[in-house]
């Protein structure tokens, strides 16, 4: 999602004339703000508050300290520099003076955490200027968080080697069964083979037995991992990217069992949760090829919805999906009407997660794929599990 600045600023420019947005401001300090990276990429050592402001019409200005100007690239952006905090109010509002709408990265209610990424004193501060502001949470969707092609080669890319990973792990399940294997040992051995594929590791893998893959962010450590026997359930977590600045990320879980047999409860949840994640894809499907547009909670609820009829409602603790890009939980719509309520449209070339689960005290169960919306639809970008793994001992 390497955009051009020109392009992130055209493609603002027509969300906003489209929906009676003024001007878009973009406020970042200390980095807390990822969309300002997302809009003019990394400028380091940024040590005071700056501003991007994106009018509707005429040129974009960045606001900043003069200590810090020099620190941005040289562009065809105006800039403006401020030597006191009075001076900035006053730049401010003087780029403000003709607006009367303006977008910022704002959430009434905190509603959608991963958007609301500017203070409350700073909201004040901009009202001082005698404008409205609204939240930006579909114009930064729209103008930052779309792929390449570049982007979706990369994603597919690492889709294809956690698919690869994850049944090399269930065979090293098989091949240890009668050495003591632990689910530390099979996470240090995915981490190990993410090294081999040029992939970056940040936290997990979750690698979780029974009753651990109960617990949705499990992380086996050293100390405290439980031994895998033949009779257990195994779920597994992985997520990465290829190595490099413009990589985008994958996300998968599989679950297996070790023995022949697997237990009727495990089979019947089971179903139930691919039952929902099926439901949920081809709603999205319908809806596209009907020329519809889905928000995210409507994802949400339709999956929910299945599992409750089902009687396992309770037993779904989180949101059905979240954004990918660059991180893994990135900063599109997520499938969420639980945890948020989020109101923003999936659009063509963004891509996210379906991760339907059910946690009993006993075991868990998720199934998650990775699915990017082109224009022709939805586009499932991992292996779709169909039945769980049989863990066979191959000693």
């Amino acid at each position: 999602m390497n955009h051009p600045i020109d392009q992130i600023v055209l493609k603002s420019q027509q969300y906003m004339s489209s929906n009676s947005i003024d001007g878009w401001l973009i406020y970042d300090y200390r980095y807390f703000n990822p969309v300002m990276q997302d809009t003019i990429g990394h400028i380091p050592n940024m040590t005071r508050p700056y501003w991007f402001w994106i009018p509707s019409e005429n040129e974009p200005v960045l606001l900043s300290s003069s200590v810090d100007l020099g620190r941005f690239p040289k562009s065809d952006v105006k800039k403006l520099a401020w030597t006191s905090r009075n001076e900035m109010i006053n730049l401010l509002h003087e780029i403000l003076k003709d607006s009367e709408t303006v977008a910022m990265e704002y959430s009434p209610r905190c509603e959608l955490p991963r958007v609301s990424k500017v203070d409350a004193g700073t909201i004040e501060l901009v009202r001082e200027a005698h404008v409205k502001i609204v939240s930006s949470a579909d114009l930064f969707q729209y103008s930052t968080q779309i792929w390449t092609s570049k982007d979706l080669e990369s994603h597919k890319i690492a889709a294809t080697l956690l698919t690869k990973i994850v049944h090399e792990a269930f065979a090293y399940i098989g091949e240890q069964i009668n050495s003591n294997i632990t689910e530390f040992k099979v996470a240090e051995f995915i981490r190990s083979r993410f090294v081999e594929e040029n992939m970056v590791i940040t936290d997990g893998p979750v690698v979780a037995t029974n009753s651990h893959s109960s617990d949705p962010h499990y992380e086996p450590s050293k100390e405290d991992s439980s031994v895998i026997e033949t009779g257990d359930w195994v779920l597994i977590d992985l997520w990465s990217r290829l190595i490099g600045d413009d990589t985008m990320s994958a996300d998968i879980t599989w679950t297996g069992y070790v023995g022949e047999d697997i237990p009727s409860k495990n089979q019947e949840v089971f179903d139930i949760v691919i039952g929902a994640r099926d439901l949920a894809l081809n709603f999205l499907a319908k809806a596209h090829s009907d020329g519809k547009s889905v928000p995210g909670y409507k994802m949400d609820l339709v999956a929910r919805d299945y599992i409750n009829k089902a009687g396992y409602g309770s037993y779904f603790k989180h949101r059905l999906g979240h954004s990918i890009g660059r991180e893994i939980h990135s900063n599109a719509v997520n499938l969420d009407s639980f945890e948020t309520y989020d109101t923003r449209k999936i659009i063509p070339g963004i891509a996210f997660s379906i991760e339907p689960g059910i946690y009993l005290p006993e075991f868990g169960i998720r199934s998650e794929i990775d699915v990017f919306l082109s224009e022709l639809g939805p586009q499932p970008t991992t292996e779709i599990q169909t039945a769980p793994i049989i863990i066979k001992s191959n000693s």
